[in-house]
């Protein structure tokens, strides 16, 4: 594969802009087609941004310039489109989370498998300058050995905001699925395979109602758990306690600490690509502010990773496997909170190395 490499998009809704934002900047990949099942939607973000072409699926994955595809579709479907792209010859970058559960992950990364190709996952979130510096502090023991974590994601729900929220709310999302893989990979990066969870959960509404756009006061139904609480143990012995929740009226998202036998490490938050991470050391009464360092790209960048993986031979950092990981884990939450009992994660997953401070997604590589 030389660059640009040709990238098609699958689902023009609301995060396709911030990918195409990115990623028609990007100079070792090309967006040359838009699809979706509203012709007319893919059409207007090809328009506007200069896209070459645009339609319906089975157009886009029938071109031989195109390689990897970009799957923005619901969650509920992210497993079946990926087959169907890796049934079109075409490597796979999905959004999170891979699958809604364990088998269809299993299945679309075996097929990837048997046809030579990769799939990989958002979030690349953790791929910015503010996550790897912090990461990289980790690795070169700023903290000494990593042993607990605390991360906390609260807020009222999507509802408040979101034009389309319904999607949010059904099987398959909540902020367990939602917002749980940017916190939940955070942490896998740090601490290697989870092993083991516990968990609670609660649901304060049964119905919410959409509070913008133009569908602003229809309600629809919440079909899942809208608050979790976990605890995380890792293979390596550390462990998380981790809360995501729709359903506190005190936003208070973006929390991650870190600890370990020499001191305390606050990394920014996980949802954004920027961001300081802030340093406490014992016998020190002055906190130490670590300047985020390295791509404050935004997504998209997790797929220029991915076609340099490709071309170099090398893993994908974004890799399905890890998003299949992440996957098992919430799987597992949602089981535990469901039985009341601790559930085993079988999983596990290659370590991922932080990047190197000057990766940079912008430049051309591979021309």
């Amino acid at each position: 594969m030389t660059g640009p490499v040709g990238i098609g998009v699958i689902g023009a809704g609301n995060i396709c802009t911030q990918y195409l934002d990115n990623l028609t900047q990007f100079a070792d990949v090309e967006v040359r087609y838009v699809a979706d099942v509203l012709v007319d939607r893919a059409t207007a973000q090809a328009e506007r941004y200069g896209i070459a072409a645009s339609g319906p699926v089975d157009d886009l994955l029938v071109r031989d310039d195109i390689q990897i595809v970009v799957n923005l579709t619901i969650p509920a479907v992210h497993a079946e489109v990926g087959q169907q792209i890796i049934a079109a010859g075409k490597h796979v970058w999905s959004e999170k989370p891979v699958a809604t559960d364990r088998a269809s992950a299993s299945a679309l990364l075996d097929a990837a498998t048997a046809a030579g190709l990769r799939v990989a996952c958002a979030p690349d979130t953790v791929l910015g300058a503010g996550i790897q510096t912090g990461l990289r502090a980790i690795a070169r023991g700023d903290i000494g050995e990593p042993l607990t974590a605390v991360t906390m994601f609260h807020v009222p729900g999507p509802d408040q905001w979101h034009p389309n929220p319904d999607f949010l709310y059904a099987r398959g999302a909540g902020p367990l699925f939602d917002m749980g893989p940017y916190y939940l990979t955070t942490l896998v990066h740090a601490f290697g395979s989870a092993s083991r969870v516990q968990a609670v959960a609660s649901t304060a509404r049964d119905v919410r109602t959409v509070g913008a756009g133009p569908r602003a006061g229809e309600t629809f139904p919440v079909e899942v758990p809208t608050h979790h609480a976990a605890l995380v143990e890792f293979r390596g012995g550390q462990s998380s306690q981790t809360t995501l929740s729709f359903q506190h009226a005190r936003p208070r998202s973006g929390f991650v600490e870190i600890n370990g036998t020499e001191g305390t490490i606050s990394l920014p938050d996980p949802n954004y690509f920027t961001g300081d991470s802030t340093l406490w050391r014992y016998g020190s009464d002055e906190p130490v502010t670590v300047p985020g360092e390295g791509s404050t790209w935004g997504r998209g960048t997790g797929v220029v990773e991915l076609a340099r993986a490709i071309e170099a031979g090398t893993l994908e950092r974004a890799s399905g496997e890890l998003a299949s990981h992440v996957l098992d884990v919430m799987l597992g939450i949602r089981e535990a909170a469901g039985s009341g009992e601790a559930v085993v994660v079988d999983s596990q997953v290659t370590p991922v190395p932080p990047l190197p401070a000057d990766w940079d997604p912008s430049v051309a590589t591979l021309r």
